[in-house]
């Protein structure tokens, strides 16, 4: 009887067992699973504790979207959360600014949920999920530091910087090769050239962003001024073109008025020439930001900050005076400012 019974569940634990053909095309599996993932990277405690509390966030947004979960969370689309993408990120940059870690921390949770909350929203249509953007984005990363994961040679950060845009070049070739043809197209139709660096900088930017992530790219392969003060010459010549065309602009409008019958309103002046100079004005002065290893976006913030300080000062200034700031002349106007920036200059100095 113990015999049989031992007969019995060893053929119970051998059906158990995995085939060896199953297990093969496991092991093949794993070992393929593996090679997609790239080269072997240490996982420590740290990762592993950020790995469980990364699956609680994402199990959470999940609830909050699902049958008896938040009714707000419920009505969100990709277009409705766009402004909090937006708002999200900048509160992240005013975070930074604070020299508060634990503020800091929290506005950054704050960034990655948005981007849980659209994968899953992705994920509800079939489109892609969270761990389609984490692989992502990790095989992008060891794809673009062959020097790091491969075989490449990097010197600096100049060299570093130089590949990584001749990888993304090269990855935009390929996804352009990779489209589907329209139709009607002849597939021999020659090609309209290598895809440029520059070609998929997002319209969408803000113009100074824009302008910085261009020329930020053409100056990574070797397209930029040699120093300083080529770009303060353009700054200089963009200033004179900018007179030149207001002088223009001033001569013709006195010629129209001359030519025309005094009881007509002449005509407004065509601006679109002055408009193309100013646009390469700043696009110039935003260089200035760049060459020196400063963001425009960041830089021009800083400095609209500081004017509002100085502005609300010199408004509360005029008001212990007993006046309104808008009734004061110009002089006074100009000697509150002047105060204002000494005020700050002395705080400044009086911090150890």
């Amino acid at each position: 009887m113990a015999s049989a019974k031992k007969k019995g569940f060893a053929k119970r634990k051998a059906s158990r067992r995995p085939s060896r053909e199953l297990r093969a095309t496991k092991a093949v599996s794993k070992r393929n699973l593996k090679a997609k993932r790239g080269p072997a990277i240490p996982i420590t405690a740290r990762d592993q504790r950020a790995g469980k509390w990364f699956e609680k966030l994402v199990a959470l947004q999940a609830r909050l979207r699902g049958p008896g979960g938040c009714p707000w969370d419920r009505e969100q689309t990709h277009q409705s959360l766009r402004k909090f993408l937006i708002e999200e990120t900048y509160e992240v940059l005013d975070a930074m600014e604070s020299s508060d870690a634990k503020h800091f921390s929290s506005e950054l949770g704050d960034l990655l949920l948005q981007v849980i909350f659209h994968s899953i929203l992705a994920e509800e249509t079939g489109a892609f999920t969270i761990s389609d953007v984490i692989e992502s984005v990790h095989t992008k990363m060891v794809r673009r530091h062959p020097h790091v994961f491969g075989n490449v040679k990097a010197k600096n950060s100049k060299e570093v910087l130089k590949n990584w845009e001749q990888i993304k070049a090269q990855e935009r070739a390929e996804k352009a090769s990779d489209a589907p043809t329209a139709v009607g197209r002849e597939t021999s139709e020659p090609s309209a050239g290598p895809e440029s660096i520059l070609g998929d900088v997002p319209k969408s930017l803000p113009a100074a962003l824009e302008t910085y992530q261009l020329t930020r790219r053409a100056a990574r392969v070797g397209f930029d001024w040699e120093d300083l003060r080529g770009i303060f010459e353009k700054i200089d010549e963009e200033k004179s073109e900018i007179v030149d065309s207001l002088d223009h602009l001033a001569k013709r409008a006195a010629e129209q008025k001359l030519k025309t019958d005094p009881n007509t309103k002449p005509a407004p002046p065509d601006l679109a020439h002055l408009e193309e100079e100013v646009g390469d004005l700043l696009f110039a002065a935003v260089n200035v930001a760049r060459f020196v290893g400063t963001d425009p976006e960041i830089a021009l913030k800083h400095a609209n900050r500081k004017f509002l300080r100085r502005f609300q000062w010199m408004e509360s200034a005029a008001h212990a005076e007993g006046r309104k700031f808008a009734d004061l002349p110009r002089e006074r106007m100009e000697a509150l400012w002047d105060l204002s920036k000494q005020r700050e200059i002395s705080k400044a100095a009086a911090k150890p």
